[in-house]
């Protein structure tokens, strides 16, 4: 059995999320004829951020995700840390994707992302006690 199974499947999604974000920022780049910046393209500029926001995230999530399964944490906390960060990664993304300033997708998928980061910082420090 694979020992870190609920880490890979969420590695997974989000591998696929931030290459269709990545995927986006090209599109742009090519439409707009942009190789490097954003060129004072508003479009490819909020496209360029919404793929960044991942970027930053992500990985320390999958990071932490992947410590707390290596350490026992249960399988039904994986998943709920899982599904917070890599839901709350696609919420903000659409949020910040389709609309100026705060919107409903920015809000909720932050706030998910940093409660995943939460939940599983918070396991992995008792998991060293």
């Amino acid at each position: 059995m694979n020992q870190v199974g609920v880490t890979a499947l969420y590695a997974g999604i989000s591998g696929l999320l931030m290459l269709f974000l990545a995927g986006r920022v090209a599109q742009l780049r090519m439409r707009h004829s942009v190789l490097f910046g954003h060129g004072q393209v508003v479009e490819l500029e909020r496209a360029i951020r919404v793929h960044g926001n991942a970027v930053e995230y992500v990985p320390l999530g999958l990071l932490l995700l992947l410590i707390a399964e290596l350490g026992g944490v249960g399988g039904f906390w994986l998943h709920l840390f899982g599904l917070l960060l890599v839901g709350g990664r696609a919420l903000h993304a659409y949020g910040l994707s389709q609309f100026e300033g705060t919107s409903l997708g920015r809000i909720t998928g932050i706030s998910l992302t940093w409660l995943a980061l939460l939940g599983l910082s918070l396991s992995v420090l008792f998991l060293g006690l």
